[in-house]
């Protein structure tokens, strides 16, 4: 089956005016008959999200901030597109009917429409990390109780996801995960110290927002991943693993029983796996340039530094420890970067401060969505607490 054969496959993007929705929009306007498009949402930028809708001609578009409906409203007056706001807005249009929705709303804001589409039984590209990190049981219970189809969109994930394609999980015997190591992978911890917002948020090799900027600086991302890959690929704790690999070619790995090692290769351009994941089984044609090896030349990889970079093993002891545990990493890691990029905390104390926070003892195992909520609230609360003396 090829792309070409499926027309019109529907479409809903939870999350449209942020970077995954771009390079999704991106991909869908490159094969406009391939992709009708249902519902669109954004969270407060109302003339982005309304110039989309009117541009795929959605059936629907969801605008996160309640206040500003009316300005939704008008900008799409005239053009026969139903409009809503907040958070029953986002979960309608997670329940619209759809053949794919792809779950890319940044936070905890994204958990209630993840669901919502999951219990749908709809095939889910999810790029939301929450989902899975704070919410990983739930969620993973109510993939397999409604016959929902997950494919992850992340790079890693999907890198992983591609090279499993076809084999048992029983046969695996490692499952890597690369890391590029960020801008300070071959900084001392002393220069980390005194590291400002705008060198955290230099990427070397991939344009992402400020806050997975600063994740992938700290290594927090990587440990995230490490949570979301445990819930998804169920071969164990003991059978994950990182590896830093600081051109990002190689996304991730699976290695067998029988000493072979699958491998998936590509750009450091998201439209890979968001295309992946749009034509899934089959392929799509996409504007990212090919690999040239013979150019590229080298590709090396290393063991993390977890003296250095504490968040991988942070994250990994989180896995380890259950219950609520991620929930309350993923929280006091999102108020800690916070207060980096304002200004109000070093570099290096963002992870100290999830330690912290952790270190205060957890709540009861979550088992429901409203449970994992309570749990991030509560963990915000005890982050900020924790931070008072920092500002």
């Amino acid at each position: 089956m090829s792309l070409d054969t499926v027309s019109g496959r529907s479409l809903s993007i939870l999350g449209a005016t942020g970077s995954i929705g771009a390079s999704t929009l991106d991909l869908v306007r490159r094969n406009r008959n391939a992709f009708r498009i249902v519902a669109l949402t954004g969270h407060s930028n109302v003339a982005a999200l309304a110039a989309l809708a009117r541009e795929f001609g959605a059936e629907f578009a969801a605008i996160g901030d309640e206040a500003l409906l009316p300005d939704l409203r008008a900008a799409l007056s005239g053009s026969g597109i139903a409009t809503g706001a907040g958070a029953g807005a986002l979960i309608e249009a997670a329940q619209r009917p759809a053949d794919l929705v792809v779950a890319a709303i940044v936070g905890c804001a994204g958990l209630a429409p993840t669901m919502a589409a999951i219990e749908q039984g709809r095939t889910v590209a999810l790029a939301n990390k929450e989902a899975l990190v704070s919410a990983g049981a739930v969620m993973t219970r109510a993939v397999t109780q409604h016959g929902t189809t997950l494919l992850p969109i992340d790079s890693e994930h999907n890198a992983i996801f591609q090279c499993l394609a076809g084999n048992d999980p029983a046969h695996v015997r490692w499952i890597t995960l690369t890391a590029s190591g960020g801008p300070f992978r071959d900084w001392s911890a002393a220069r980390m110290g005194a590291a400002t917002p705008a060198e955290a948020v230099r990427h070397p090799n991939w344009s992402m927002g400020a806050k997975i900027s600063v994740d992938s600086a700290t290594m927090m991302n990587k440990g995230l991943e490490f949570i979301e890959a445990w819930h998804l690929f169920p071969v164990g704790v003991e059978r994950l693993r990182i590896l830093v690999h600081p051109q990002s070619i190689v996304h991730s790995m699976v290695e067998y029983r029988d000493g072979s090692t699958l491998a998936q290769l590509g750009p450091s351009d998201m439209r890979v796996p968001i295309a992946s994941a749009l034509a899934w089984p089959a392929r799509m044609t996409t504007p990212c340039e090919a690999l040239d090896l013979a150019e590229i030349g080298t590709l090396t990889f290393r063991h993390p530094d977890e003296v250095r970079f504490p968040a991988t093993r942070l994250a990994r002891e989180a896995v380890i420890a259950g219950g609520a545990a991620a929930a309350v990493l993923n929280a006091a890691n999102e108020i800690a970067v916070a207060a980096f990029l304002s200004g109000h905390l070093p570099f290096t104390s963002i992870v100290q401060c999830c330690q912290d926070v952790l270190a205060c003892g957890l709540p009861g195992s979550p088992q429901c969505l409203d449970d994992v909520i309570a749990v991030d609230r509560e963990a915000r609360v005890r982050a900020h607490e924790t931070l008072m003396p920092s500002r």
